[in-house]
């Protein structure tokens, strides 16, 4: 007789697009599959909620929210198994200068803390499972404590009864087609049978060969030696005036666990053998490409410009004098690498040292919508309907859904 599958009930908060529930939805298993029983989209200071407006057009309006998730009551949410969210991340972004960066205090920064109110309020109905998205650059932000935020967000679940793991997936290595370095995270409640396994493998075994996200983005095994192990101490008032405050580098790396406040970490590196993707394979054929997205003659020097390295003399607004530099970049993109990462500019005609420039022939042109949503790996015109230029904001907000596929195969698995 054939088991019956399970349904994995989630809730997707900071929805965007729908990067999580699109990528879970591609998860084929015998053993069960993901429904989304609730989302959330809401972006401030904006009338017209373009990315809910998308997310309801692709999925429908059933369950979903469109309003401030501060302002949402816990016993509004369903209850659910899982919780996803690429929670809002413009406080840590490598976009801005890190000591510019607020971190948790931030305006987007302060809804890490929508997340813990959701579990908090939850009590014994909590999720037992979290998966959550961010820039690398959270591991060590702000500049003056590097690594505080993320210890007060572990300590925050270690507290609320969650084990954790983490890594910084750069796509592009494992054979997706962005170069696109974002922090995964990995909760379980120490009630469940993941929990009880971690403890059993142990962090060294579960970071390197038998954990979820070793499973399926292999790296290299480390000497044992190389693990950094220390514990995360005091309230998180204490965490957050206090961590951290005398060393200038981050005690967290690119993978690691927390069990019971306690942290074992260390560098991660990738270790895949299998196909690189490259840009070339997701593009639109020439005939497809509308006049306006090539390149005019006349602004290709201000392009080549901005893409190029520049020592600058800048004088601040208390009058101090600096020098400003930055190093060159690609000029146009290779076609026959993975494409560099998307940002929330990338749309509009005007010349930018950040979006992306290939040439096809004699002419270069910038990237379609539709080829930025492949590099993402979503379908194709999955944000159709609004202009290019939010279209590709949405892409360089979005995650790459492949990595939310891979995790969602092996979480199952083990649930």
């Amino acid at each position: 007789m054939k088991k019956m599958s399970k349904k994995i009930k989630v809730a997707e908060l900071f929805a965007g697009v729908g990067g999580f529930r699109v990528g879970l939805n591609r998860v084929e298993s015998d053993i069960g599959k993901f429904e989304i029983v609730w989302s959330n989209q809401w972006e401030p200071g904006t009338k017209t909620q373009h990315a809910s407006a998308v997310y309801e057009k692709i999925f429908g309006s059933n369950g979903h929210s469109n309003e401030d998730i501060a302002k949402v009551l816990t016993t509004n949410i369903p209850d659910h198994n899982l919780l996803v969210g690429g929670f809002p991340c413009q406080d840590y972004s490598v976009a801005r200068t890190l000591s510019h960066a607020a971190g948790l205090e931030g305006k987007k920064g302060v809804l890490w803390w929508s997340i813990h109110r959701i579990l908090k309020e939850k009590g014994v109905k909590a999720p037992s499972f979290l998966m959550l998205e961010n820039v690398d650059r959270l591991l060590k932000s702000p500049a003056s404590q590097r690594g505080r935020d993320f210890a007060v967000m572990l300590a925050s679940l270690s507290d609320l009864g969650y084990a954790v793991e983490w890594r910084v997936i750069n796509a592009a290595e494992y054979g997706m087609p962005q170069r696109r370095r974002r922090v995964y995270i990995m909760g379980y409640k120490t009630n469940t049978k993941i929990f009880k396994q971690k403890q059993k493998d142990g962090a060294f075994k579960w970071l390197t060969e038998s954990g979820i996200t070793a499973k399926v983005f292999p790296i290299q095994k480390p000497n044992e030696s190389k693990i950094n192990i220390f514990e995360i101490t005091g309230t998180l008032e204490e965490i957050t005036k206090d961590f951290n405050k005398n060393t200038s580098n981050s005690p967290f790396e690119t993978s690691g666990m927390m069990i019971n406040r306690k942290i074992w970490t260390f560098k991660a590196i990738p270790d895949y053998k299998g196909k690189i993707a490259k840009l070339k394979d997701f593009l639109e054929p020439n005939n497809k490409i509308p006049k306006e997205y090539f390149i005019d003659e006349n602004s290709l020097e201000t392009w080549e410009y901005l893409k190029g390295g520049k020592k600058q003399k800048r004088t601040t607004s208390s009058g101090f004098e600096y020098e400003y530099s930055e190093g060159p970049m690609a000029f146009p993109d290779s076609l026959d690498k993975p494409s560099r990462t998307i940002v929330t500019g990338e749309g509009g005609p005007t010349p930018s040292r950040f979006k992306h420039v290939i040439k096809i022939g004699k002419k270069y042109r910038r990237l379609l919508p539709v080829e930025l949503e492949r590099l993402n790996m979503f379908d194709d015109n999955h944000t159709i309907g609004v202009s290019d230029v939010k279209r590709a904001f949405f892409m360089g907000n979005a995650l790459v859904v492949g990595i939310v596929t891979k995790l969602g195969e092996e979480l199952i698995k083990r649930i």
